[in-house]
């Protein structure tokens, strides 16, 4: 049996006439993270509205552990292990740290939140009967983490994690998702452009530019130099 959790062939999106993806292709195997490098307007989030299905394709494929998600709707592919933690996180102001973390859980069979979230993030517990609108930035996209992960997810996407959170909890954020992927054996995708976040996380790292993939690297063998220079304005 395959490892290959996410499988990317050859995706092209449009906006109207516009070509926003040109040809993207890539995978993401059982156990590993994923990092897709680039500035803003360069294509990360056209890629992760693509890849759930937010956008329609032009033309590709995607299939998530071996089945074709190409034409489906979003929940459709959420039902197949996708999980999405979009850019803004998206969380539900009104309703507290449980209510949010249990929107995720109504298909399930209890809404019981599983132990092992709030051990993936203690803050979570302590404050589980607090309004998610009174969570400083970082609780909260700890938050959109929980929720997407009760879904039982095969792959988890997080579009920009780090985007206005200060560097201790980008830390933990790290560490979390380190854990998740050991603990759960998923395959991770984050949009990133916080080099040293995706240094602490991905074992491999794309760049996107102008909607096409430029550049791959392994970690371990990843110029920093190089890297940068896509990133710099």
């Amino acid at each position: 049996m395959s490892n290959i959790l996410l499988n990317v062939d050859d995706i092209h999106t449009a906006y109207g006439q516009s070509e926003a993806l040109h040809g993207i292709s890539f995978q993401a195997h059982a156990n590993e993270t994923v990092a897709i490098m680039g500035r803003n307007g360069m294509g990360k989030t056209t890629l992760f509205k693509s890849l759930m299905g937010i956008l329609p394709l032009k033309s590709g494929h995607i299939q998530v552990a071996g089945q074709d998600v190409s034409k489906d709707e979003s929940f459709r592919r959420v039902a197949k292990g996708i999980a999405y933690v979009p850019q803004g996180r998206m969380i539900f102001p009104t309703l507290t740290v449980e209510e949010n973390i249990q929107t995720g859980l109504q298909s399930a069979p209890s809404l019981r939140v599983p132990d092992e979230i709030y051990a993936l993030f203690p803050v979570l517990f302590e404050m589980k009967k607090r309004k998610g609108g009174n969570l400083s930035g970082g609780q909260q996209q700890q938050l959109a983490i929980a929720r997407a992960l009760v879904t039982n997810p095969k792959v988890l996407l997080l579009d920009e994690p780090t985007e206005g959170i200060q560097p201790s909890i980008i830390k933990d954020i790290a560490k979390a998702l380190n854990e998740i992927r050991r603990m759960k054996g998923i395959a991770i995708v984050v949009s990133e452009q916080v080099l040293s976040f995706a240094m602490d996380v991905a074992d491999r790292l794309f760049v996107i530019e102008g909607g096409r993939l430029v550049h791959e690297t392994a970690r371990d063998k990843t110029d920093i130099a190089h890297i940068k220079k896509y990133l710099s304005v």
